[in-house]
């Protein structure tokens, strides 16, 4: 028997919106607990999700099923594709890999 067993999960990326303030405290939260901000959001939604019992309980329905995506989800690129160089930021801003390297 293993002494480890790993579990392996298809991840995807997706684009959502959010207010500055919450985005500045998972940016925070994420410093606080030692993770990276998607980790954060991942497991922030994971346990309401596990939590709220209203929408378990919707989970059982055929509504359930049916539902409309309204999440921006982002194809992935081929396995063998060569990555894209990221895009310029917008004019006046810089992002915040930009300013890590400025800071080195």
């Amino acid at each position: 028997m293993p002494l480890l067993e790993v579990i392996q999960t298809r991840h995807l990326s997706a684009s959502i919106r959010l207010t500055d303030t919450t985005a500045a405290q998972v940016d925070q939260y994420a410093a606080f607990i030692h993770a990276c901000a998607d980790d954060v959001v991942e497991q922030a939604l994971a346990y309401v999700f596990s939590k709220d019992r209203d929408f378990q309980e919707f989970l059982k329905t055929t509504q359930a099923a049916h539902v409309t995506p309204t999440l921006r989800v982002r194809r992935a690129a081929a396995p063998d594709a060569v990555e894209q160089a990221p895009k310029k930021p917008v004019a006046g801003m810089e992002s915040s890999e930009s300013l890590r390297v400025q800071k080195a």
